[in-house]
């Protein structure tokens, strides 16, 4: 038994040692928080600790680990989505600053001609930078929905069902926050 339990420790150092800052770095771009981010790893790690023995290898450890990790944050995000349920998602975020009485685009936040097309290049590190800064912006369940949708590719009837919100509120939560970095990359990335 106790040479099991030093394999196993030795295991786990070992997966530690080799993904830890993968982890961080997928758990990071999902919360922006990075104490909540070291706390969402660690739990990872402390959870393949009690379930090493029923990992068959069928997989491969980064992935088991990232399995792991994702549950992780979607349990994060149930916690984090139950405290808005109690306010309006209506009052999350008003878009009246936007578009006008009749739902058009008010003169002075029409979208802008970013001037990017197949002749220009596009630093892509500095993009993602700011793209991730801007994400940080954004409210709280808004970042949720979007990183869900588009960092975890996940669809959307899985994310109404995960964070337990109606499929109306899903699209005004990712309407609001694809205008809110639209705004965000304009100022940011954009206009400099």
């Amino acid at each position: 038994m106790t040479e099991q339990k030093n394999i196993d420790s030795k295991r786990i150092a070992e997966l530690f040692e080799s993904y830890s800052d993968y982890l961080f770095n997928y758990a990071i771009t999902r919360v922006n928080d990075e104490p909540l981010a070291e706390d969402l790893v660690q739990d990872t790690f402390v959870a393949a600790i009690k379930s090493i023995k029923n990992f068959k290898s069928k997989s491969k450890e980064s992935t088991w680990l990232t399995a792991i990790l994702k549950n992780k944050i979607i349990d994060h995000y149930r916690k984090k989505v139950n405290k808005y349920h109690q306010e309006s998602i209506d009052t999350l975020h008003n878009t009246n600053e936007y578009f006008d009485e009749r739902g058009s685009w008010r003169v002075d936040q029409r979208p802008t001609d970013w001037h990017i097309g197949s002749g220009h290049s596009i630093d892509q590190k500095e993009f993602y930078e700011i793209l991730q800064q801007c994400i940080g912006r954004l409210k709280e369940l808004q970042r949720i929905v979007f990183v869900m949708k588009h960092l975890d590719d996940e669809d959307t009837e899985d994310i109404c069902k995960e964070l337990k919100i109606t499929t109306s509120n899903y699209w005004i939560i990712i309407h609001r926050a694809k205008l809110q970095l639209r705004k965000c990359l304009e100022v940011k990335w954009i206009e400099n």
